[in-house]
């Protein structure tokens, strides 16, 4: 049965996720071949889900090691880049041997090589970047991309990052129903969708249940408040970049900008939000990863 702010015949984006999810782990789960990356555990109140970025971990060794040490100081699971990450094997082992899933990856290179280019070569080769991301994410057993559509600059304007960017994305959505993945569109300081609704007008004209938001909690600050964003867009709202921004602090420790934490908690209970919620702050080791993840408890638990 559709929620109230889903038109009927529809799914949310973030309900299809879960759909979709559920009936890969129905299928998979007795039969998890040696090597495969762990499920999730299975506490079923736990309705928040902390990860951490690969580029955050500063520590050295093998990625079970770095697994490992994430495990231990409180996170849930991972979020890797492409290109540019350890071989598939030795992550997809370090996933099974501790219990940490890689839940999606960011495509590293979006900034670089954009769907806004003015030249079609350019948003050819962004494409192909983004499918061979999607190709790894599958392959590491995750499920989403992170994808920053453009920049507004001297190269495009805003309409035509909008025009250029969705018709590439578009290329790109066969590839994600045949391999289960998802492309999640960042909030960023791109000049692109500073408005929530904006961003939710965005998102609802590519009109695909393979395309939702990776809301960065931050990164809207800056513009509005961040509950205002959650409410706006909803169910497009498919997973969460975790930091912190003040006007006079810049970014800072998690807690310590002018994120409305309370606000936000509960802007995101309105909308029954539940899943990955990934840091995106500075790293370090041991003990700066353990106080990351302590923060994240106190902003989003309470």
């Amino acid at each position: 049965m559709p929620s109230p702010a889903t038109p009927a015949g529809k799914v949310s984006r973030r309900g299809f996720g879960l759909t979709a999810a559920a009936a890969a782990a129905a299928c998979s789960t007795p039969a998890r071949a040696e090597g495969q990356p762990a499920p999730p555990p299975t506490d079923a109140g736990q309705t928040l889900r902390k990860a951490v970025k690969w580029g955050m971990i500063e520590v050295d060794g093998p990625p079970v090691e770095r697994f490992r040490l994430c495990r231990e100081v409180g996170f849930d699971g991972m979020e890797l880049v492409s290109p540019g990450a350890p071989p598939v094997d030795q992550l997809r082992s370090a996933a099974a041997q501790t219990g940490m899933p890689i839940h999606g990856l960011v495509n590293s290179k979006h900034w670089h090589v954009r769907m806004s280019a003015p030249d079609q070569a350019t948003r050819d080769r962004a494409r192909e970047i983004l499918e061979q991301a999607l190709r790894d994410c599958a392959a590491m057993g995750g499920h989403t991309v992170l994808l920053a559509p453009g920049v507004v600059n001297e190269e495009a304007t805003h309409d035509e990052v909008w025009s250029r960017s969705i018709a590439e994305i578009r290329k790109a959505l066969p590839l994600c129903a045949a391999l289960g993945v998802r492309v999640l569109i960042e909030n960023v300081w791109n000049g692109f969708c500073e408005t929530p609704e904006l961003f939710r007008d965005y998102l609802d004209e590519i009109d695909s249940p393979w395309v939702g938001a990776y809301f960065d909690i931050g990164n809207c600050q800056k513009f509005s408040p961040s509950e205002q964003w959650v409410r706006t867009l909803g169910s497009r709202i498919v997973k969460l970049d975790v930091k912190d921004w003040g006007a006079d602090a810049g970014f800072c420790k998690i807690g310590e900008g002018d994120v409305d934490w309370p606000a936000v908690r509960e802007a995101l209970a309105e909308i029954n939000y539940t899943g990955w919620c990934t840091a995106e702050v500075q790293g370090g080791g041991r003990e700066r990863l353990a106080d990351i993840a302590r923060r994240m408890d106190a902003v989003l638990l309470g």
